[in-house]
Order: structure tokens, then C-alpha cells, then sequence
């Protein structure tokens, strides 16, 4: 016999209170009490009354003893007073089930590691008492609870059944430190953690797995290591020609002998490349390819033939197009302005005559040089001395044979300009907004000024071929910096990655900030990430596509590998394993807190009727009494 609820201490330290606090109130409202009540002057009292002294016993002994055996039987209730031993108690048990990427391999036939680890899962499901209560959890680098702590086998085999593989690998020591402490903060006694799997495990510090809890059984499933599969593709634009992609791949064989593979690619369904290669056992080999394209489209690489696990024999990542700009430049000399625009990459130049002006679509840039257009345009435009009467910006004076000053500090639109001793034939001095970047500066004012609204427009107030600029390196770069700020995906480096799901770890360049930098979810939500020196790692638990932005810089990841393990963890010596053969105790072990609670109640009810009832008619009968009785004599 024991408690439930409570211990034998707490329970004696309840009912003492509660005795004391009922042998008191006995002790005061059950005794005689000499009252004060109000009267008339002309009436007085016919005799005086006697003193009586408090009463140092109880009037009622059996309504006391009643009442605390009422309340020894619900308390005792409340404890959850059992038939039995402790041992007999039902317990919390945690079911982790394997859920990794690698339980989708297969074990010879159709049946994956995925099918035998179900089985066992049910097959332990049912051993356990039908008293004992089990959490499933499923696990692969998140532990994720399917079910609290359920005594219904129905829904726990329906969670078991629910159960596949995920693609992530396995976080093993996470699952043991969330499964004890479950246990801990749980009410019940503290059952068995049972593990189901290969113990294929990612490489992580696995301090609780060197030290599992005590109370810890493995349900091992076989599996073959034998299998060959991608483990990364890399592909970025060549730096010899930005026409071109560099293809890395690389393959491990994660098997005990030597495997003989073929890795093809192919770019919108049609081949881009086939190496053959040799992979030594528990090693990676690398392969390199260059495919030219300026379109978008897929890439697929293949890995032949394939093997029990086929998850990571394929691979796909999206390659973007080839960004471009289209640039019109209107000008009747347009020999000055050529040597500039036809030296950037990505930049298709058309020359016409001022005489064909047209406005052009949103997603051109125009130059307009030296001439006032019929009308404005309506995309992005860099207008070269125009006249002062149609300059967007307005013209403060016009000035001969003035030094140029100053470039513009800590602006992209500056970056790299140190050209100082320079003499302006002839410029504008503008009058400048607030918000506008003065690119470049006479003593007197800015001279190259650049503003944002719906489009972006750069005014020169002079001809940079026709003055001494012509001369500098500062010219072409000053244009370049002009078109990476209306067009900064021209000049974005852009690369892409085919990646598994879980911890992505990547290098920044050195010259990029931890503030410059942006992970974004596939569908352009922020994802979280953390950068240590130039070291940047997020997660993703789920294959999809995720975006690192830095910069102008630009990874497209494809999440769409699994992640695979890195080490198998040895079961240590000690630890139970296979299905336990659990002795059916809970006949030996009896709840009688209903029937407790029941006569609890009962008690009080018999009481109140002896003695409740009885005691208030003796009260309405005195009333009566005292009232009728000549206690008193008018005065005379």
C-alpha cells in the first residue's frame, strides 16, 4: 500500500493542520457564550444571571470523530492511496524514433529502415503494461514530440505509422536530453528511453550520447553502408569569361570497397557534361565542369547506377540568366562617348542621332547628350550638359576655367574616385535638393550631381570627354559606378549550390560585413543566421531553396540533398537492448481513491444529519422557549 500523489510526510502534515484546525473550532463554537442584547429603560431584569464558565471539553465527541474520519478518508483520496508496491506504478516512457534522412535507404528488398524501425516501435508498443504511458518522438537534427505521454495504443501506432523519413541527419544527444527531461518534469515514475535506429549519427559534440541516462534501451536496426551519392554541387560564373559556369561536384562513398560511378549533367533537359569516377572507400572524389550559357534554367546532375539509397543520386539547382542592360545613347557625336560603355561587360550599346529621340521602355538607360529632348524619359537617365533651360536639376551658373574641388565621401556613387587636379572648360553649377548626391564639386557648387524618384537620373554639367576627365582612370569608373547604382544586378556576383537540408556552413569573402549581409527563405522572408568572423552558418530543416545575400554578392542554395551522417554511434556497454519482456503488474496494483472519496463522503453526509439538523432544531426549540419563559417583571 503507498500513495500516489503524495508523500507519507506531506500527507501527515495535511491532516495534522486540518485536525488541529477542527479540534479548535469545536473548542470555540461549541461551548456556552454569554451575550449582550439590547432592552428598555422601563423594563427590568427579574433576576440576575449566573456567570457560566467556558467549557474546557467538547460537547459533541462523536461529531468530531465523524468529521476527521470524513476527512482522513478524502485525503487519503486526494493522495491517491493504492494497493501494492511502488514498483506496481505506471510509468512515462519516451519512444525515439529515427526519422533521418537515411532511414528511406533500403535493406535489400522493397522494405526501407524506415519499415523496420516501425515494426520494432510497435512490436515495443506492445510490451509495455497497458498501465504505462509512452511519448513517440520523432528525430533527426529537431527533436519533434508526436504525442504526449498516451496510454491509448491506438493513437501511438497511428503516430508510428505516420512516421517517415525527414531530411536532416540524426541529432541523437539532442533527443536523449529532450526525452529526460520530459521524464523529470513528469508525475508519473520514470520509465524507459528507447531509441529505434541504426545510430547513424551527424557529426556533432555528443556528450549525453557518450553518457546515456541509465534508464536508456536500444531497439538497433541493421542497415548497409553501402551506398555512393553527392555530396555537394558548387557552380559559379567563370572568371575568365562571364559567359561560362565553373561546375564543382563532389561524391563520397560512404561504403567498404571501392565503387565505380558516373556523374552526368544536363542543363534544360539536354547533356552538359559525363565524367567516370573511381571513389575510394570512406572517401570523396571531385569533378569539375564548364558549361556556357547566358539563359536560366535547371541543372541536373545524375549519379549512375544507383544504389539502396537513391535520395542523394540526384541533384538539381537553378541557374539564373545572365543579367544585361540595354543602353541607348542619343548623341550626334557619339565617338566621345564609345571607348566607355562598350569596354563594361553585360552592356549592349545602341548610338543614334539626337534626330530619333524616343522615350524607350522602363527597363532601358538613357544618355541624352548635349540636346533637350521632345519629351522626358521614362526610365533611368544620364544627361550630359544639357541646355539650361531643360536640365532636370536646376542650373544656379555657368562658369569657364574653374578647378574641379571635391568627389563626394563615403558613397557607393564615389567608390574609388581620387582625381583632384582637373580645370573645367566650361560648366553648370547646379542647384542641388537635399536628398541629391553631389558626386562632384567646384568651389562654387556641385557640377555632377545624381537624384532618386521613381527612376534614377545623373546631370553632368559638363562633357567628361571634352574636358580634362578624358584623361583620367577616373572616368570609366566613374561610369561604372554610375551603373551599378541604376542597375545593381548587372554587376552581382551571383553563384549557386546544391546543398542538403540541416547546418549550412559557408565562407564570406574577406571584405564583406557581417551588416551587409542577408539570408532569405524562399519566399523572402528573413531566415536567421549567425557569422563568426568570415564564417556564416543558418539552418534549414526542410529541402527548399534559400538566398545569401551579401553585398553584391549572391548564393541561390537548393537545398534538395539529404543530409547525410558522418559517424555511427557505438552503443555503449550496459545499456538494454531489443523488446523487453515487461510482467503484467497492474492487477497486483489497485486504485481505491473512489471508494475512499465515496465513504469521505458519506461520513460528512451522516454527520450533518445527526448532529447538523439536530443541532438547529435545539437552537429554533431554545428560542421558543426563552421567549415564552417570564425571565423578566414590568417596573412599577
Amino acid at each position: 500500500m503507498y500513495f500516489l500523489n503524495l508523500s507519507l510526510a506531506q500527507f501527515l502534515a495535511l491532516f495534522g493542520t486540518i485536525s488541529v484546525t477542527m479540534v479548535l473550532l469545536y473548542l470555540l463554537g461549541r461551548s456556552r457564550r454569554k451575550q449582550v442584547v439590547a432592552t428598555l429603560r422601563f423594563w427590568v431584569a427579574a433576576e440576575q444571571p449566573a456567570v457560566v464558565k467556558k467549557r474546557k471539553r467538547i460537547q459533541q465527541p462523536l461529531s468530531l470523530i465523524l468529521q476527521l474520519l470524513s476527512m482522513l478518508l478524502l485525503l487519503l483520496a486526494i493522495a491517491q492511496l493504492r494497493l501494492g508496491t511502488p514498483l506496481d506504478s505506471p510509468r512515462n516512457n519516451v519512444l525515439i524514433l529515427d526519422t533521418s534522412a537515411w532511414m528511406a535507404s533500403t535493406t535489400g528488398g522493397r522494405r526501407t529502415l524506415m519499415d523496420e524501425a516501425r515494426d520494432k516501435a510497435r512490436a515495443y508498443l506492445k510490451s509495455v503494461p497497458a498501465s504505462d504511458r509512452v511519448m513517440l518522438v520523432r528525430a533527426d537534427a529537431l527533436t519533434t514530440p508526436a504525442t504526449a505521454f498516451e496510454s491509448d495504443r491506438a493513437k501511438l501506432e497511428q503516430a508510428v505509422a505516420e512516421s517517415g523519413p525527414g531530411a536532416t541527419a540524426l541529432n541523437l544527444d539532442h533527443a536523449l536530453a529532450f526525452a529526460h527531461q520530459e521524464q523529470a518534469l513528469g508525475t508519473h515514475r520514470i520509465g524507459e528511453i528507447v531509441y529505434v535506429g541504426p545510430g547513424r549519427v551527424a557529426t556533432e559534440p555528443h556528450s549525453s550520447v557518450e553518457t546515456p541516462p541509465k534508464n536508456l534501451r536500444v531497439l538497433p536496426v541493421a542497415d548497409s553502408v553501402e551506398n555512393c551519392g553527392l555530396r555537394k554541387i558548387g557552380v559559379r560564373r567563370s572568371m575568365k569569361d562571364p559567359d561560362v559556369w565553373d561546375i564543382f561536384a563532389s561524391v563520397r562513398n560512404y561504403g567498404a570497397s571501392p565503387r565505380a560511378v558516373t556523374l552526368g549533367l544536363r542543363f534544360g533537359g539536354s547533356p552538359a557534361g559525363l565524367r567516370r569516377l573511381i571513389v575510394p572507400p570512406r572517401s570523396e572524389r571531385e569533378a569539375m565542369f564548364e558549361y556556357r550559357t547566358r539563359s536560366a534554367g535547371l541543372l541536373e546532375a545524375n549519379l549512375l547506377p544507383h544504389d539502396g539509397f537513391s535520395a542523394d543520386d540526384h541533384a538539381v539547382l537553378e541557374l539564373p540568366s545572365q543579367p544585361s542592360l540595354n543602353v541607348v545613347v542619343y548623341s550626334n557625336e557619339p565617338d566621345l562617348l564609345r571607348p566607355v560603355f562598350t569596354a563594361i561587360p553585360r552592356v549592349h550599346v545602341i548610338f543614334r542621332p539626337t534626330g530619333e529621340y524616343q522615350a524607350g521602355p522602363m527597363n532601358e538607360l538613357v544618355i541624352l547628350d548635349r540636346f533637350q529632348p521632345p519629351r522626358p524619359p521614362v526610365s533611368n537617365a544620364i544627361w550630359i550638359q544639357p541646355p539650361a533651360g531643360a536640365s532636370p536639376i536646376p542650373v544656379r551658373a555657368r562658369l569657364e576655367g574653374v578647378p574641379f574641388e571635391r568627389w563626394c565621401a563615403d558613397k557607393p556613387l564615389c567608390a574609388g574616385l581620387r582625381a583632384k587636379d582637373l580645370r573645367l572648360a566650361a560648366t553648370y553649377v547646379f542647384e542641388a535638393a537635399p536628398d541629391d548626391v553631389k558626386i562632384g564639386q567646384v568651389q562654387n557648387g556641385p557640377v555632377i550631381v545624381a537624384r532618386t524618384g521613381k527612376t534614377k537620373t545623373v546631370v553632368f554639367g559638363f562633357h567628361p570627354a571634352l574636358s580634362d576627365l578624358r584623361y583620367e582612370l577616373a572616368t570609366p569608373l566613374l561610369f561604372g559606378n554610375i551603373l551599378r547604382w541604376m542597375a545593381p544586378e548587372l554587376f552581382r556576383r551571383t553563384a549557386a549550390a546544391a546543398d542538403s537540408a540541416g547546418t549550412v556552413t559557408t565562407e564570406l569573402d574577406p571584405d564583406i560585413r557581417p551588416e551587409e549581409v542577408r539570408v532569405l527563405e524562399q519566399d523572402g522572408t528573413p531566415a536567421p543566421f549567425t557569422t563568426r568572423g568570415h564564417t556564416l552558418r543558418f539552418f534549414s530543416g526542410t529541402p527548399g531553396t534559400v538566398r545569401v545575400l551579401a553585398a553584391d554578392r549572391e548564393t541561390v542554395y537548393s537545398l534538395t540533398l539529404p543530409e547525410m551522417w558522418d559517424t555511427t554511434w557505438e552503443v555503449p556497454p550496459g545499456v538494454r537492448r531489443g523488446i523487453p519482456a515487461f510482467r503484467e503488474t497492474i492487477s497486483l496494483s489497485r486504485d481505491l481513491w473512489q471508494a475512499l472519496a465515496i465513504l469521505g463522503g458519506i461520513g460528512l453526509l451522516v454527520e450533518w444529519l445527526l448532529f447538523g439538523r439536530a443541532e438547529g432544531r435545539m437552537r429554533r426549540l431554545k428560542a421558543r422557549v426563552a421567549v415564552l419563559r417570564p425571565g423578566v417583571k414590568k417596573a412599577s
